[in-house]
């Protein structure tokens, strides 16, 4: 796929374990000729973790996008009216943030982000990351499975043994989830095998 002239919406929420494996992937994006508006929840601009600090994420995002984050509710709401972005990518997708979504709750600019693209009738790709995707949250996944131009990028259990619910996408497989979703179609297999013993 030409992704010159393509605009592309990369959002991610508080799954801070992930961040390191989804930054190549914004890259790829931007390689490919994509222009790629960096969109985050408060969590990544307030939080510290073991994982990285918050300075730290948000300078690798201006970094490979050239853009500044978008971080509130108000800095997103005119996604929807100046129809921007052609695909709306949130990768990763906490439990939290897939669990509002499902429920038209809209609190964080990824949020509003993903609103707007729906009232656009455009394309959003779903990169969960979550613990309890085979729990609670599994009422809210199929949700949206159902849902008209929300697509998921390829997910499976990351770790069956030990957090049994646990699900999360194949970060690598981004580009092309949204590529097939910009077609109208979801990528398969949707449902993978994410470990090993």
């Amino acid at each position: 796929m030409n992704w010159q002239g393509k605009t592309v919406g990369y959002a991610l929420s508080g799954s801070h374990c992930t961040f390191e494996e989804v930054m190549p992937q914004i890259k790829r994006f931007v390689d490919a000729g994509a222009s790629v508006v960096p969109i985050v929840t408060q969590t990544i601009m307030t939080t510290d973790t073991r994982f990285g600090t918050s300075a730290e994420w948000q300078r690798q995002l201006k970094d490979i996008t050239g853009n500044e984050l978008i971080s509130t509710i108000v800095q997103a709401e005119p996604l929807g009216p100046s129809k921007l972005l052609d695909v709306l990518v949130i990768a990763p997708c906490t439990g939290n943030t897939t669990s509002k979504l499902a429920n038209a709750m809209t609190d964080s600019a990824v949020l509003m982000a993903a609103k707007a693209q729906m009232r656009n009738q455009r394309p959003v790709v779903l990169a969960v990351s979550t613990n309890d995707g085979l729990g609670l949250n599994a009422s809210n996944i199929a949700k949206l499975l159902v849902a008209k131009h929300i697509y998921f990028v390829p997910f499976g259990q990351d770790n069956p043994l030990q957090k049994p619910n646990s699900l999360v996408a194949r970060m690598d497989l981004i580009l092309e989830a949204c590529e097939a979703a910009l077609e109208g179609k979801q990528l398969q297999p949707m449902l993978i095998e994410r470990y090993s013993y």
